[in-house]
């Protein structure tokens, strides 16, 4: 693993007293290695991520592999961009080791079947076509993670350029801005900043523009207007007129705007091919050909079985899908979308506890989900913890036939074992709704209020600044401001600080972002947070810089708001399309394939058991209906009790998948609000998916059991 900073100034400290003497170095001053970089990398980074850096360094010291010369430059590249402290080499490695344990596993297991005298081909040679076809995905994660890292940062974009615009207003200071921008956008972006100061600090490069424009350098194949508006505000550094340096300011934020737009309609026209594409191949042709695997394991003589079946739908389809979704996310347009307010705001951690009527439940929100999932498939599992508790136990439900309905070890083929079996992915997605509910709720309510915000807040500003420019003090303006716009939000939050400079005596910046009583804790907002401290910084220069800084600062708000709301209208149809597939159309077609299926199984099985007799010892027409009786043996068939869960699990991973991919194409990375809507959706579409199959379910059967197979 690469060596950390303190153990290369011991190294080059102890070679130093080697050949000088004890003594000769002095203790190295705090500020001379500055460590903030490496503290933040840890902080920002997720642990999945950290731990994927320590598995490839042990798969490097176990099987090192090099990548090929072509994957080398584009595995440096993405590496680097993510922020991952592995080398090309570790990064091969880890997918060599993976996939050769998969290889040697599978063949492991076909050795162990062998022994027992009972060989098994499906699993081992699964195992085995895995391992090689993952080798080179596996290899790739950093190209992945760099993927995803842009995605994340893209969101930030049309801030950050924002941001760096609203200091530079006042204060021509490259320097200062972009320390402004990565204390206001958050991660990941404010990571690729602190990147920048730190490269300084460690002397690779000797100026801001040096490691900026070797930064740029990373986006100028993704998104060349993010580089063309940074290079227009590094112009504006050389303009000695005001006015022109002013322009180019603004002439770099509108080329942000307008190279976002462009390519979002182009990704907008150019995504309904692939999202037809990932619905029929992902959604509706696997649906409607599960109709055909009760007849398939029936016809086959019992070669292909329930796990067969599992292995492709619950394993392999929702990979392919996955893949998909990413491929159409890499190709998304980056500087649009909506920041994460409030991942990284520690005021607000308390919102993911258990809260009822303003008190907090002493109960981990993982742990109360869990349990209440658990109960629930627990149940859900009964008809297979009877049969082993007890293997003779049975029950009628009269017109249904038998609960449990077990023909030797094979089952169960019973209509109420089938029914109590939806309780399974039910229950799994109870679960998993309850603890994003649990986790999201009030931070979809706060940041539902800052959009509300939000939305006025650049009429308010720009009253702000007309009163400032007026000759008011921004200290009295604010009162005026929270009268005029009372009831408001933007009312409630000028009020807020009007009460504290008046009440309590503080000033202007102690009033907003106080840590006991601020008006900022209340309205947690990075667009507020950065347009105050610009108010706060500006006012050292005079009301006209306030005035005209705040007005400037109104007229940003209001484009990126139209060009935000035209946006929204272009990916409209797409997104309607994915949210009635997610809430309407997999439930309801999966619901009736499970009760069209059950009906199939109970058909099989009431003709062979016809066959059977007709084509018995003495029967006048042996022959045919004896072979017909061998091809409709219900013990080849697949249970409705594993068809129905293969089925339900299939739903509910289909849902997590086009909600995540819905919710990315419109907002980005957009943790909180991904959460929220899988938590909705999960429940809403596996619900109407229960509701469905159990009355195809009863219905069908109910239609199958009073019809007589057997020749009057």
């Amino acid at each position: 693993m690469p060596k950390k900073t303190d153990d290369i100034i011991r190294e080059y400290e102890k070679k130093l007293e080697d050949e000088y003497g004890p003594g000769y170095v002095e203790a190295f001053e705090p500020d001379l290695v500055n460590k903030e970089y490496d503290l933040f990398r840890s902080e920002v980074l997720e642990r999945k991520v950290t731990n994927y850096e320590k598995w490839c360094y042990f798969a490097e010291r176990i099987l090192k592999i090099s990548p090929s010369k072509k994957d080398l430059p584009n595995l440096k590249k993405s590496i680097e961009v993510a922020h991952l402290n592995v080398t090309p080499e570790a990064a091969a490695s880890f997918g060599a080791l993976v996939a050769f344990g998969l290889i040697l596993f599978g063949v492991l297991v076909m050795g162990i079947t062998y022994a027992f005298g009972s060989i098994s081909f499906f699993f081992p040679i699964f195992l085995i076509m895995a391992g090689a076809l993952a080798i080179k995905p596996l290899s790739n994660i950093p190209i992945y993670l760099a993927n995803r890292w842009r995605l994340e940062a893209s969101n930030q974009m049309v801030l950050c350029i924002l941001y760096i615009v609203m200091y530079m207003r006042h204060t021509s200071n490259l320097e200062h801005a972009v320390k402004f921008a990565a204390g206001h956008i958050g991660a990941p972006l404010s990571l690729d900043f602190k990147k920048i100061f730190w490269d300084i600090q460690t002397e690779k490069y000797f100026s801001i523009k040096e490691s900026l424009d070797k930064y740029l350098e990373n986006w100028r194949d993704h998104n060349l207007e993010f580089v063309e508006a940074f290079h227009l505000i590094e112009g504006s550094l050389y303009e000695p007129n005001e006015s022109r340096r002013v322009m180019l300011l603004e002439k770099s934020l509108e080329v942000m705007l307008e190279g976002t737009y462009n390519k979002m309609l182009h990704y907008a026209h150019n995504l309904k091919g692939p999202i037809t594409m990932l619905y029929m191949l992902g959604v509706i042709l696997p649906i409607l050909g599960l109709v055909i695997f009760p007849l398939v394991g029936s016809f086959m003589g019992g070669a292909v079985k329930w796990y067969h079946l599992g292995m492709l739908y619950n394993v392999i389809l929702p990979i392919v899908l996955v893949i998909m979704g990413n491929n159409m996310l890499a190709k998304r347009p980056t500087g649009y979308g909506e920041s994460e307010l409030l991942k990284n705001n520690p005021e607000f951690k308390i919102y993911e506890q258990w809260v009822v009527d303003d008190k907090v439940v002493p109960i981990s929100p993982k742990a109360a989900s869990i349990f209440v999932g658990s109960v629930i498939v627990l149940i859900g599992l009964l008809p297979l913890l009877i049969h082993f508790v007890n293997p003779g136990y049975e029950m009628s439900l009269g017109a249904l036939g038998p609960l449990l309905d077990y023909k030797g070890e094979n089952g169960p083929y019973g209509v109420g074992a089938l029914m109590l079996g939806m309780l399974v992915p039910l229950g799994i997605a109870i679960g998993i709704s309850m603890y994003y509910g649990i986790k999201t709720n009030r931070l979809i309510k706060i940041k539902k209020k800052v959009d509300d915000l939000e939305e006025e807040f650049s009429g308010a500003v720009f009253q702000l600044g007309n009163r400032i420019g007026d000759g008011i003090p921004a200290e009295v303006a604010f009162g005026e401001v929270a009268r005029t716009m009372s009831g408001t939000p933007t009312g409630n939050f000028f009020s807020t600080v009007d009460r504290n400079i008046r009440k309590l005596g503080h000033g202007m910046s102690k009033a907003v972002f106080d840590s006991r009583v601020g008006a900022i804790l209340l309205f947690p907002s990075n667009l507020i947070h950065s347009t105050m401290k610009v108010l706060v910084e500006s006012a050292r220069k005079g009301p006209k810089v306030v005035s005209a800084s705040l007005i400037t600062i109104s007229k940003y708000v209001d484009r990126i708001k139209q060009v935000n709301e035209r946006l929204k209208d272009l990916l409209a149809d797409v997104l309607s399309s994915m949210v009635s597939q997610i809430n309407f159309l997999t439930p309801l077609i999966a619901g009736i394939v499970v009760g069209v299926g059950s009906m199939v199984t109970t058909i099989i099985g009431k003709l062979g058991s016809a066959f059977e007799t007709v084509g018995g010892a003495g029967s006048e027409i042996p022959s045919n209906f004896g072979a017909l009786a061998s091809i409709m043996n219900i013990k080849d068939a697949i249970p409705g009790y594993f068809f129905q869960l293969v089925v339900g699990l299939y739903v509910l991973e289909i849902t997590i998948i086009l909600t995540m991919l819905s919710t990315s194409i419109e907002r980005g990375m957009d943790k909180t609000t991904t959460r929220y809507r899988i938590g909705k959706n999960v429940k809403r579409s596996m619900l109407l998916y229960c509701v469905v199959a159990l009355i195809g379910v009863v219905l069908f059967n109910l239609l199958a059991n009073t019809v007589s197979f057997v020749p009057q």
